[in-house]
């Protein structure tokens, strides 16, 4: 078989073009509900995000070996800014493409290689049973056929780890891509005191210790120790009444940011009410949405600091 001239890089273009890559760091339509790629790494082309989780302080494990004799020789248990993205293909490219694409990914991105392995080379079934994965649906393995990529970079003095996990089910591959970024827990605590400061300096102030699950208004119990601080200011000043406001970061709809505002405002309000006895005439509710940010959205740091609740002063 001969080639004309100029065959192989015409050849070569078309092998280009035909491969897969990652895509932009953006959202895109059949991804849950305010998930987004992790900026710089992005996704595989034609995948969408089945979960999402981002949590501004947390922990994960992760594999920086293979195990031995059904054990871990090398795990990690990383604290910080946690963030899980799951991820699902339409059938066609194989568990090993996925995975090199979010190496390759990685590598441009700046992560050292700790640990690269098939499903034998790493462990089979008691490896993946290591790994903090996103529940069925969001994330599906297969304990007998994936592959796994641990990496770690430093920058501005700061350690980040990466992971991912690609397995396949019912012909299209699953994949979770797993971010730690290092730090230490910031007190978000605001006691009964500095929130009748905040009030009477400034007309309101911020709260960071009230927790809800991702895109939803339901209140996590980590939200308690702030609820008894509000309870006892309101309790100390029986003649305050106060809004409660509800803020979010840019991701998502404007309509829907604001509806998400409203929704988490009111539940910390039915929360002051029914555990803690607090009239409800004294507490009204609004939702601003990201109308209001006290950061930059282009920024984690920013987002983090607009997703917050505020108590404002009549």
């Amino acid at each position: 078989m001969t080639f004309r001239p100029g065959a192989w890089a015409q050849a070569a273009l078309v092998a280009a073009l035909l491969c897969h890559t990652l895509a932009p760091a953006t959202a895109q339509p059949g991804d849950v509900a305010g998930a987004r790629d992790f900026p710089g790494i992005g996704r595989f082309a034609g995948s969408v995000i089945t979960g999402y989780v981002a949590k501004d302080f947390d922990a994960v494990r992760l594999q920086a070996a293979p195990f031995k004799d059904g054990k871990a020789t090398d795990e990690r248990r990383l604290e910080g800014r946690i963030t899980r993205i799951a991820y699902r293909t339409a059938p066609g490219p194989s568990i090993l493409e996925v995975s090199r694409n979010f190496e390759n990914q990685l590598a441009k991105a700046g992560f050292e290689t700790l640990l690269a392995c098939d499903t034998d080379p790493c462990g089979a079934i008691p490896f993946t049973e290591a790994i903090d994965l996103l529940p069925v649906p969001q994330m599906w393995v297969d304990g007998f056929d994936y592959r796994y990529f641990a990496g770690r970079k430093a920058t501005d003095g700061r350690e980040i780890y990466a992971s991912v996990l690609v397995s396949q089910n019912n012909q299209q591959i699953t994949a979770q891509l797993t971010i730690a970024e290092l730090g230490a827990m910031q007190n978000k605590m605001v006691s009964a005191a500095e929130m009748a400061k905040g009030l009477g300096d400034k007309g309101h102030i911020a709260l960071y210790g009230l927790y809800f699950d991702t895109d939803k208004a339901t209140m996590r119990p980590e939200s308690r120790p702030t609820l008894e601080q509000i309870a006892q200011l309101l309790a100390g000043q029986p003649q305050l009444n106060v809004f409660i406001v509800g803020h979010t970061d840019n991701q998502g709809s404007y309509d829907y940011n604001l509806d998400l505002s409203r929704r988490r405002a009111e539940a910390v309000a039915a929360e002051l009410a029914r555990s803690f006895r607090i009239a409800p005439a004294r507490l009204r509710t609004a939702g601003v949405g990201l109308l209001a940010p006290v950061g930059s959205n282009a920024t984690d740091a920013g987002r983090a600091l607009n997703r917050r609740v505020e108590l404002v002063a009549p």
